[in-house]
């Protein structure tokens, strides 16, 4: 059974054995319309074709969800395949749409919570978008075309590839044949949904199936989003050290395919491979030249931005030659009883419609292949191991890589915490010493990748690297608000146990009503922040406010207790 999004056999048979549902969380926001849907969905589309329009938004439910006019002809020209004559069936797919500034957030307003609760790489995204695809094209007489074209899409900021694309599996097929009624009923089912909580499985219901979830915390592998990697990479197997160190370092990329659900997976495998790093360059799995950003990825008067672009219109291949790396797949091929793997190839061979499949760069890798891990997944497909087993074995050596190469760095920063001694209740807390690249660089040769990772090469020149790109500025501002909220915490408790009430004893009135206001912005900037500080924690703070404010005149009582 897969563990991604099982259906339980009882519900699906219609036995009376009663599953557990995940635990419902009655939050202030999961009470107004539509809440707990949103939690889950933005909305979702249907995109049909109309002979005058072209890609044209049928409909979109709830139907006062406000997409912007921007937004909804991204969605349209992102939801068709680029060319029709290889999608013939069912085709599915992703993409991800920047988001239009100064629209409203989901209703569901518990956004800080999930993502302080969730792994990095399954946080809500705040500024774009994710579309999970259902196209159907079919030959129908009825339609002046001759073919029947439209697509299922579900619109939300939450990562869940595997979750959503399972879920369009049982939907899709239904709508098509019975549409809006069909789409309102599931629309209602998803609005009883118990919101995401990490950590938890949940038994999502749907059209009389059970749909079983694992949503990890953050040390646990994921699930709800993980691709079939295995068969992402392939082709592309001798090449995995290549394409980590690549992503790594947030290089910018072009996947060019046959067709988009395998550039789109294909992008997502290539972003998920340093898990549990977050991706923090931009991708978009599918991208098309309607893309409103198609001008700025494709200028040539400045250098290609970062980011990975997942395509199928052969027009790319001139028009974004100029960027440093290329992956050109074709269909997949055997080399006996093995994939066939693409090569590594000059820049200066991308130069035809023809383009052979290949990965176009000369970028040179500063880690050595881990050829017994190679070894190991070819003989597996001799051996015809399954695809999950491969994709665990390929999963856990770039995780084992990830960390190897990450542990250093967070066993560093933690040393640039203050310790708990230095934090007292009467002064501002210390500061976090600054990150220094050279100090960092002399602990590798006793604390270094080597320790744990038996992978041989220049560590240290990828490292220099890593710092000039967007994962460490993202990784590092991570930290550094962590830390932050850490000594924010730590002070709160610290001036709890102090004994107040001996400290004002010989101070001025002015001094005492400092203290009162600075303890008020403590607790405002807590809360705000949602800090993890105990509610016990919260309320001592609040009485002793209460008794300096009683120990103060009358009048100054008045002033404090008004503002």
């Amino acid at each position: 059974m897969d563990p991604i999004s099982s259906i339980s056999e009882t519900a699906y048979y219609g036995g009376s054995q009663q599953l557990k549902v995940g635990s419902q969380v009655d939050t202030p926001g999961s009470r107004l319309p539509w809440a707990r849907f949103s939690s889950w969905l933005e909305c979702v589309c249907v995109v049909t074709f109309d002979l005058e329009l072209g890609q044209a938004m049928e409909l979109v439910y709830p139907h006062d969800c406000r997409l912007s006019e921007k937004e909804k002809t991204c969605i349209c020209y992102l939801s068709f395949p680029d060319s029709y004559s290889g999608c013939l069936g069912d085709t599915q797919f992703s993409f991800r749409l920047r988001r239009s500034a100064g629209q409203r957030l989901s209703w569901f307003g518990e956004d800080d919570l999930y993502n302080r609760e969730a792994p990095v790489t399954l946080q809500r995204d705040t500024a774009h978008y994710y579309g999970y695809v259902y196209f159907r094209q079919v030959k129908d007489s009825s339609v002046k075309r001759g073919y029947f074209q439209k697509s299922l899409v579900l619109i939300s900021r939450l990562p869940f590839v595997n979750l959503f694309h399972s879920l369009l599996q049982l939907i899709a097929p239904e709508y098509f044949e019975k549409l809006e009624p069909c789409l309102e009923a599931v629309c209602n089912e998803i609005d009883q949904w118990p919101p995401p909580l990490p950590g938890q499985t949940l038994n999502l219901p749907v059209m009389g199936i059970v749909m079983q979830n694992l949503l990890p915390a953050p040390m646990l592998l994921p699930t709800v989003h993980e691709l079939d990697l295995f068969r992402s990479f392939q082709p592309l197997l001798i090449h995995v050290q290549m394409l980590w160190e690549l992503m790594l370092l947030g290089e910018p990329m072009v996947v060019m395919a046959i067709s988009p659900t395998v550039a789109s997976e294909t992008v997502l495998a290539l972003t998920s491979s340093i898990a549990p790093l977050k991706y923090c360059c931009d991708y978009r799995p599918y991208f098309t030249i309607h893309d409103s950003e198609f001008r700025e990825y494709t200028t040539r008067t400045q250098a290609p931005p970062n980011v990975i672009l997942g395509v199928t219109n052969p027009f790319f291949i001139k028009t974004l030659q100029h960027w440093p790396h290329i992956i050109r797949l074709g269909e997949p091929k055997m080399s006996g009883d093995l994939p066939k793997q693409v090569k590594v190839k000059k820049l200066a061979k991308l130069k035809t419609l023809d383009t052979k499949p290949g990965i176009y760069t000369s970028y040179k890798t500063f880690l050595h292949k881990d050829k017994a891990l190679i070894k190991k997944l070819l003989k597996g497909i001799q051996r015809k191991r399954p695809s999950e087993v491969q994709s665990t074995l390929l999963r856990r050596h770039l995780l084992e890589i990830t960390q190897s190469f990450i542990i250093p760095l967070e066993r560093y920063v933690a040393s640039l915490m203050p310790l708990q001694k230095t934090v007292t209740p009467w002064k501002n807390p210390p500061q976090i010493r600054p990150f220094s690249q050279d100090e960092f660089m002399k602990t590798l040769e006793h604390t270094g990748p080597q320790l744990t990772s038996t992978l041989k090469g220049d560590w240290l020149s990828l490292y220099r690297r890593f710092f000039r790109s967007a994962n460490f500025d993202g990784w590092y501002r991570m930290r550094l608000k962590e830390m932050s909220q850490k000594l924010e915490t730590l002070h709160l408790e610290v001036i709890c146990e102090a004994d107040l009430a001996a400290w004002i004893k010989d101070k001025s009135e002015v001094e005492i009503v400092d203290l009162v206001i600075k303890l008020r912005e403590k607790l405002v900037k807590a809360r705000c922040q949602h800090l993890p500080v105990k509610e016990g924690t919260f309320q001592k703070l609040e009485l002793y406010i209460d008794t300096i404010i009683g120990s103060l005149p009358q009048d100054l009582q008045s002033v404090l207790h008004r503002h």
